[in-house]
């Protein structure tokens, strides 16, 4: 019997169970369990990019770590969210083809505010409060807390016909497109 050797960084696919539980708030930063878990979303996040050319964010559960926990690639901000929690919502809302590293090969019409703001701690203890968020940060943010949450973009799906395999998608761009209200830059 031969056993596959599961990279560190590996990302946890669609119909995997451990996507479904809700992460435990992280107690102590400093912790060193909790800074390698940390520093693993980080990487996870690296070589996905490296290996798709694409994701702004991952988080940790979609490595199986059940902690509260978001690695980000985005300016200004900084590149790993502790605890994150939203504070506020718009009641303005838009429609997008949401697509993530649990399944690369789908994309999915949901429905998300327009802007949030967020509270969280970054990875050496400082808190942050980041507020009216643009819509792409906005969307992002409520797709990976949504992660922490055991909640999935195909449980979001709305509308008919709601899944789309991304080389159809590409295929058909401006017909997809026609069906959703932002389109993330």
């Amino acid at each position: 019997m031969s056993h596959e050797l599961i990279s560190d960084t590996a990302i946890l696919q669609l119909g995997d169970p451990r996507l479904r539980q809700i992460a435990v708030a992280v107690e102590a930063v400093n912790d060193p369990r909790v800074q390698a878990d940390g520093q693993r979303v980080l990487q996870a996040l690296q070589a996905f990019r490296a290996e798709h050319g694409f994701g702004r964010a991952t988080a940790a559960p979609q490595l199986g770590i059940q902690r509260r926990m978001i690695a980000l690639c985005l300016p200004d901000w900084p590149a790993l969210l502790i605890n994150p929690e939203i504070v506020w919502s718009s009641d303005t809302t838009v429609t997008l083809w949401d697509d993530c590293m649990c399944f690369p090969s789908l994309l999915v019409r949901v429905q998300r505010a327009a802007s949030i703001s967020v509270r969280f701690l970054d990875q050496y203890g400082t808190r942050y409060e980041r507020n009216e968020l643009d819509t792409a940060t906005a969307e992002l943010l409520q797709h990976e807390i949504d992660h922490l949450d055991g909640v999935l973009a195909v449980d979001r799906a709305i509308g008919p016909e709601p899944l789309v395999s991304r080389t159809t998608f590409e295929q058909q761009r401006a017909y997809f497109l026609e069906q959703v209200d932002f389109v993330p830059a």
